[in-house]
């Protein structure tokens, strides 16, 4: 039998339908079933996954093989077999619920024997509206370097690798680790490789977001992820020499492992736990916060996991709530330098600089969040029929400090604002004309977002308008042209305020007057 150029592998529990997807993904390669093996192994799946594996395997023999086994928890065990099992000059991993686009693997191999990789990336994208990291990919390299590229940052085994590589070296995954085991065995295979390449000119991978994914509890699963930070650090410093190098791999593992440990879930956990997990989160940081780490940090997580360092636990739940705010704390302004008051600024027992408390750059951003307090029928400037949007801004000297570059708008439809002081600090009117508002609306009809743009200090920033209460006015029934249109200002799920224009047609018209005179009715 001919060694296959790729073997596949893929970690099967319970992801119908999604396999299906998957699997038809792999058979349709564009690199041939006779250069393809597919090794799936299913850990013990019990929603039919099993079966529909069976099914591949019996209607594609000589490329798929399927292996059965308990659950063992993750996937490093599955995944390890399918390594075990392997033929191909490359392995590449995908998962269940994901699939590829049809060139990829043709597309993977040809660029790893043309450059002589041992390492491939191709791109991936989120499906479903899943988050994939894309600085990687933004653009086709030969070559990047591990530690001076974002590669840190996109760390799962979704890549090509060469099987030699992973044999000479003896790379399996951490079968200890039922969260991110995929992480110590990517970062030692990039360590190791002689070259690692990207390609950026395709769709290659469809990381799924799964519609019916159940959501894990923070605090049932808060054990997995933190001991998870604490093998990736450890791992970490087991690998590579103290240094840039190392800081540039744990700056992410503190930023993305350790930081989203400390949101505001966390003050859900017991005092107990909070606790707990504060002193394994100091003892991290006190063995691996570098000054280089510290210095690559966002401003907002490095102040969070200083305070777990250096403050104790009540202090540290003061600032998850202040970063958690939707508006800023209490700021001081010196030499046009905006410096907001969270825990820890100018306390001498820390000690810590102003610089880390500067958020000069945010204050456009948050000088542009309004809460909305009411939406109401009205008369513009110059007497027309107009929607009327007010708003309230905490900051008494939003005028002066944008020098009136405040815009709200509707989608493209920028209204005439009008801004006085009132309450606690600034009332900001806007004015949207009825008949321009319906002159930017699809003819199909749709839903907008009120947003506000602020300009100031010289940045931009902008947000949705928001309510501390559902709000709304009431529907109006406005004409363009010969077309009827409903024009509905409310607020959404989100607490956004939001203008839905719907045309009104025939049937929509009937049914409304069926709801408002049902049949027999007086």
């Amino acid at each position: 039998m001919s060694q296959p150029d790729v073997t596949v592998i893929v970690a099967v529990y319970n992801t119908m339908p999604y396999l299906t997807s998957c699997l038809t993904s792999l058979v349709q390669q564009t690199i041939g079933l006779e250069r393809l093996e597919v090794i799936a192994v299913d850990d013990g799946s019990t929603d039919g996954s099993e079966a529909e594996l069976d099914r591949f395997a019996e209607r594609y023999p000589g490329t798929f093989t399927v292996l059965h086994q308990p659950n063992s928890g993750g996937p490093a065990t599955p995944s390890n077999r399918g390594l075990d099992h392997a033929r191909g000059r490359y392995v590449f991993f995908v998962g269940s619920d994901d699939h590829l686009g049809p060139e990829a693997l043709e597309r993977l191999v040809d660029a790893a024997d043309r450059w002589g990789s041992d390492v491939v990336l191709g791109r991936m994208v989120g499906a479903n509206k899943r988050y994939v990291h894309q600085a990687i990919y933004a653009s086709t390299e030969e070559q990047v370097d591990l530690f001076d590229s974002a590669l840190p940052w996109s760390l799962s085994n979704t890549k090509l690798f060469r099987r030699d590589l992973i044999e000479r070296h003896g790379l399996r995954f951490r079968e200890d680790m039922p969260m991110g085991s995929d992480q110590p065995f990517t970062l030692e295979a990039c360590f190791r490789a002689g070259k690692i390449s990207v390609l950026a000119d395709y769709e290659y991978y469809y990381a799924v977001k799964r519609e019916n994914a159940q959501n894990i509890t923070y605090a049932s699963r808060f054990e997995e992820r933190l001991r998870c930070a604490e093998e990736l650090l450890a791992y970490d410093a087991g690998l590579i020499e103290p240094g840039r190098r190392r800081d540039a791999i744990v700056v992410r593992h503190f930023t993305w492992e350790v930081a989203k440990l400390l949101r505001p879930e966390f003050l859900e956990l017991t005092p107990e736990v909070q606790q707990q997990v504060h002193d394994r989160i100091r003892k991290l940081t006190e063995t691996y916060l570098t000054d280089g780490v510290r210095d690559q940090l966002d401003a907002d997580i490095r102040l969070r996991l200083l305070i777990a360092r250096d403050a104790d636990l009540d202090r540290l739940g003061e600032l998850i709530r202040q970063q958690a705010g939707r508006t800023l704390p209490e700021v001081t302004v010196e030499d046009g330098r905006w410096y907001a008051h969270y825990v820890g600024f100018r306390d001498p027992a820390l000690g810590y600089p102003d610089d880390w408390y500067d958020v000069t750059d945010q204050v456009a951003k948050q000088l542009a969040q309004l809460t909305a307090t009411e939406l109401a029928w009205g008369r513009d400037a110059a007497g027309a029929r107009a929607l009327v949007v007010t708003a309230q801004s905490r900051w008494a000297e939003l005028a002066e400090l944008t020098e009136g570059a405040v815009r709200v708008s509707v989608g493209e439809l920028t209204g005439a604002m009008s801004m006085s002081p009132g309450g606690p600090g600034t009332v900001v009117r806007t004015d949207f004309a009825v008949d321009q508002l319906l002159a930017v609306v699809a003819p199909s009809g749709e839903r907008r977002v009120v947003r506000a743009e602020v300009t100031a200090l010289g940045g931009t920033g902008s947000a949705p308008l928001r309510t501390e209460r559902r709000i709304a006015a009431p529907r109006l029934l406005a004409r363009r042209g010969v077309q009827l249109h409903l024009v509905t200002p409310t607020t959404n799920h989100k607490g956004q305020v939001i203008v839905a224009i719907t045309p009104v047609t025939p049937g929509r018209f009937v049914a409304r007057l069926r709801r408002m005179w049902p049949s027999g009715g007086k």
